[in-house]
């Protein structure tokens, strides 16, 4: 597997279409997936999805197809307390939003959703006491870049990641019931 990233801290989608390195990037090989990760609040606010996400979104699907390559939406997760400030008091809430901010862009552009976000929602209401996130509140721990690796392999392979050998420094437990959560996506998108 042959893996590039083009990150920059704090990026929306809108900046890497007015960088050059996405064009770069996409010349640089022949890539199977680009998968497009908005900043984690953009997606949450519907004016800020509409305005700044959705355009951006359109122009990079156009690019990543007209270099052969398969577009891939990364649905994250809702911050651990929401985003009050823009009326999603709750972590569920916030979800929510982010979850109908890439649903919708995904079904207007035939673009496959890698729905973290969903598993990471499954996950908490099956284990309450998961540790997704780092203290942050916005970051993933261990638990949640593996449950994140785990969708991630359930989009591009279609099959179960239950039953896979690695699982970090997580317990086998923890691991399986990341597995578990990140396969219920299959049956139940």
């Amino acid at each position: 597997m042959e893996v590039g990233t083009i990150v920059e801290g704090g990026f929306a989608l809108e900046n890497h279409v007015e960088a050059s390195q996405i064009g770069k990037t996409l010349t640089s090989s022949q890539w199977d997936y680009v998968v497009l990760q908005e900043q984690s609040q953009l997606p949450s606010v519907e004016y800020s999805r509409t305005n700044f996400m959705y355009p951006a979104v359109r122009i990079l699907v156009k690019q990543i197809r007209s270099n052969n390559a398969q577009p891939l939406l990364f649905e994250t997760w809702g911050h651990r307390y929401g985003y009050p400030e823009n009326g999603m008091p709750s972590y569920e809430s916030m979800q929510y939003e982010i979850d109908q901010g890439y649903l919708t862009i995904a079904r207007e552009l035939n673009v496959p959703v890698a729905q973290v976000g969903l598993a990471w929602f499954r996950a908490l209401k099956n284990d309450p006491k998961l540790q997704l996130w780092q203290e942050d509140g916005s970051h993933p721990s261990e638990q949640g870049t593996y449950l994140a690796a785990c969708v991630f392999y359930v989009t591009i392979y279609k099959e179960s990641p239950v039953g896979l050998n690695y699982r970090g420094n997580l317990s086998e437990e923890v691991a399986t019931q990341l597995q578990e959560a990140a396969a219920s996506i299959l049956v139940n998108p």
